[in-house]
């Protein structure tokens, strides 16, 4: 060791060796501001401490878990927000496809309804009021040279006479459901002639009017098969065509007097293609035929895809002849429901409803 270093030492102690009343001098001085600070915080610390001498020092086991718990809060907390953003985005995304087809729907109907309007034009008033699935479905079939002549035809008949059913009604049959949906087929031969009666579904008139004897068969041989059903005090069947009941008319118009005067004309070409069409697209429907007009109407018919019950027509001349006990509306019921479709509620005639 050097002599200068050891010879510094003993100043060293010199220094260190102050008076008893220095140091006490020193440690009675105020604290320092931020020092009493930070020793006014540590106080407040232990006050917290539970005075109990048990509690005094948290256990190793407390201490530890508070991290843990910490943890396990916000792991929690970030799992329950995963799971809150995944099901709201699901939910979001489900409406949002939802919303885009009923908004892609709304979109092809707007364009189908502009359509319409073109061709109720081009067919002089003839195609107006009818079902956009129908229209879409049989929609090459009013552009072809038989459906302009006949719309013509029509339209001039308009001018010198009175024309059953009115001209926003000859479509009443494609308005009471989709043509995807229909079940049960009923064809008739032409429009009733009479003033009021005729509304666009065969069989059927306009509330107030008197059931024709037609009609009046009908009813008489639902009370015979169908548990429930009582003659109704009108004879509007628009009840039947929202479940899915097509009304058919082989012939659409006619004119006022005179039955069939509309026959020849084209409308028995344009109603083979609505029949034709249901028997290529659809699968399962029961056709009821009355009388040899709507047997050879229903002659195209597919019996393996379709179910066919024929019998007399209900004319008071041939009702009695086998019409009358046929069963045939329980007998469609049957099958409809053996073939896992909703039976026709035959009873839901309200009077005063419109298509």
């Amino acid at each position: 060791m050097k002599l200068s270093s050891f010879t510094r030492f003993p100043h060293f102690l010199w220094s260190f060796n102050m008076s008893q009343t220095k140091i006490s001098a020193f440690f009675q001085s105020p604290m320092p501001t931020a020092i009493k600070r930070d020793q006014q915080k540590m106080d407040r610390k232990r006050s917290t401490v539970p005075a109990d001498s048990d509690q005094n020092t948290l256990s190793k086991s407390q201490v530890s878990s508070e991290p843990e718990l910490k943890k396990a809060k916000l792991f929690s907390s970030d799992l329950g927000d995963r799971n809150s953003h995944g099901t709201t985005g699901l939910v979001n995304e489900a409406s949002e496809e939802e919303v885009s087809a009923q908004e892609k729907k709304k979109v092809e109907n707007n364009k189908i309804t502009a359509k319409i309007k073109l061709t109720g034009n081009k067919t002089s008033g003839l195609v107006v009021n009818i079902g956009l699935s129908w229209f879409h479905a049989l929609d090459a079939e009013f552009s072809k040279e038989y459906f302009l002549k006949l719309s013509q035809f029509i339209a001039q008949e308009r001018k010198c006479a009175t024309v059953y059913p009115p001209a926003d009604r000859v479509f009443t049959w494609t308005k009471g459901c989709d043509i995807n949906s229909v079940k049960v087929v009923i064809i008739g031969q032409d429009p009733y002639h009479g003033p009021k009666q005729a509304h666009g579904l065969c069989f059927s008139v306009l509330p107030g009017i008197k059931a024709p004897p037609s009609l009046e068969n009908i009813f008489k041989e639902l009370e015979n098969s169908i548990d429930g059903f009582k003659r109704p005090k009108h004879g509007n069947l628009i009840g039947w065509a929202q479940q899915g009941v097509l009304l058919l008319n082989a012939c659409l118009t006619v004119k006022a007097g005179q039955a069939n005067s509309h026959a020849g004309r084209g409308w028995e070409t344009f109603t083979d293609a609505v029949i034709n069409w249901l028997n290529s697209n659809l699968t399962g429907v029961v056709f009821m035929l009355w009388g040899a007009y709507a047997q050879k109407k229903g002659s195209c018919i597919n019996k393996k895809k379709h179910h066919m019950l024929t019998a007399v027509h209900p004319s008071p001349l041939s009702a009695h002849r086998g019409f009358l006990g046929c069963k045939h509306f329980s007998t469609c019921n049957e099958l409809l429901i053996k073939d896992g479709r909703k039976p026709i509620d035959w009873t839901h005639l309200p009077e005063k409803e419109e298509l």
